[in-house]
């Protein structure tokens, strides 16, 4: 990946547009991020509290994922970038403070990789690399939110039955291969999907058999006002879109695993560069696709949305042929899509039962992201625990902390008391290497 004043100022300018975005709450790139976005926005979750969940989400990604993809293919990718400006929007009090830091992680990013990789794994018990377990469960359990926004609103016998074929769904769904590539849907995305079509149906349904009573206007219902949210910052997205298309032609970036190391092959020499670019699109094109439900879906009933949309933005900067027609592409991309969102929102505005699963679905999407966060927290404890030989002591700080929280009036809020409680396990397992208490087992 070639370093230049080109490329600096470009990856400058993704990254502060991306913070940003973080910092004006109007997209992240973390999908367990997300339904974190509302409860800061409209004052349910202090600052401080939003921005500790935040970088508990995504920290340990960057220093996993992000850096360890980025060295293995010498190209920027959304884990080691995106990640990151999520974090500098959440912390940083004002806009400006945002982008600046956002294009300095950006151009750090760029220019010094190995030194990053280096100071995130300094400690000796490895607290940034457990930290990755902690939004290992994110996505899988928020796809599961239908189930309960249907036993919520249906009943139980409603929510069994979706939760059965949900999971079935999630089990035979990768099963059904498609494309020329032979691509899959995710199984969380298969799980979803299902979950989601179970219950438009079964308010389209509750709604087709009340079709005497007159139906509510859209405007003014949260589905409207979700959509209305991001529309009204199009401008910023198409920006973010037609910067990220721009970086994926110019060969610094890859959109995800599914196209990085074909890319990475393509990039530096391969006889059949073409064709492997070509690949890494129709692949990427498929990974699009099995996210739209999950995006699709959380951008209309949270009002944030994703800063590289549907993602098929990376297909356009693979195979334009030339960083300006990918930057209108992308733009064009981001534009269309927002534009869908809004019909998509009219439609579910359209149906009472749809309207009333709203708040259903918002309980819903934090019970399980809640669950899974503090699960995935979890995971990163023991994990600590185990690097010391000694996973119990991990647990009983982590546990002490959890309960000191809830007898206490829950001080830190639920949603985010997983994070912290890791974030401390794993700084007090440090002092005590430090001091001579505890040591790494081979």
């Amino acid at each position: 990946m070639e370093v230049s004043v080109l490329s600096v100022i470009l990856i400058g300018a993704v990254c502060a547009v991306t913070a940003l975005l973080s910092h004006m709450g109007v997209a992240v790139f973390n999908d367990g991020v997300r339904p974190f976005v509302p409860e800061f926005l409209e004052g349910r979750m202090p600052r401080p509290e939003y921005a500790l969940a935040v970088f508990g989400l995504c920290i340990g990604f960057i220093a996993s994922v992000g850096i360890g993809n980025a060295l293995a293919t010498n190209l920027l990718n959304p884990w080691l970038l995106f990640l990151a400006t999520d974090i500098i929007g959440a912390f940083c009090p004002n806009k400006w403070s945002a982008a600046i830091a956002g294009a300095v992680w950006g151009v750090l990013c760029l220019v010094s990789l190995g030194g990053i990789n280096t100071a995130l794994t300094f400690l000796p018990v490895d607290l940034l690399g457990s930290l990755g377990q902690l939004g290992t469960y994110i996505v899988t359990g928020f796809a599961l939110f239908p189930v309960l926004a249907i036993t919520m609103q249906f009943g139980w016998k409603r929510g069994v039955v979706t939760a059965v074929l949900a999971i079935l769904a999630r089990i035979f769904g990768p099963m059904w291969k498609f494309g020329p590539s032979k691509a899959s849907i995710s199984a969380d995305a298969w799980m979803l999907l299902v979950g989601v079509i179970l219950l438009f149906g079964f308010a389209i349904a509750q709604d087709l058999s009340n079709k005497g009573e007159k139906n509510g206007e859209f405007e003014g219902n949260l589905f409207s006002e979700r959509v209305a949210r991001i529309r009204k910052n199009v401008p910023f997205l198409m920006v973010g879109g037609a910067l990220i298309a721009v970086i994926c032609n110019l060969h610094l970036f890859a959109g995800s695993t599914v196209s990085m190391f074909s890319l990475a092959d393509a990039y530096h020499g391969a006889a059949n560069a073409s064709e492997l670019i070509q690949s890494a699109a129709v692949n990427e094109l498929f990974r699009g696709l099995s996210f739209i439900p999950l995006i699709a879906v959380t951008a209309i009933t949270t009002g944030v949305y994703g800063v590289a949309g549907f993602t098929f933005i990376y297909v356009a900067g693979y195979l334009a042929p030339n960083p300006f027609v990918a930057a209108i592409l992308g733009a064009l991309i981001i534009f269309v899509e927002v534009m869908l969102l809004g019909f998509i929102g009219k439609q579910l505005g359209r149906f009472p039962s749809l309207r009333d699963a709203a708040d259903n679905i918002r309980s819903a999407m934090g019970t399980c992201v809640e669950f899974a966060v503090l699960f995935g927290s979890l995971n990163a404890v023991i994990a600590m625990g185990t690097k010391i030989g000694n996973p119990a002591l991990a647990f009983a700080i982590a546990a002490a902390a959890y309960y000191l929280n809830e007898v206490t009036g829950r001080k830190i809020m639920r949603m985010a008391i997983g994070p912290v409680f890791a974030l401390v396990t794993g700084i007090i397992l440090n002092l005590l290497y430090f001091v001579g208490l505890v040591a790494l087992v081979g």
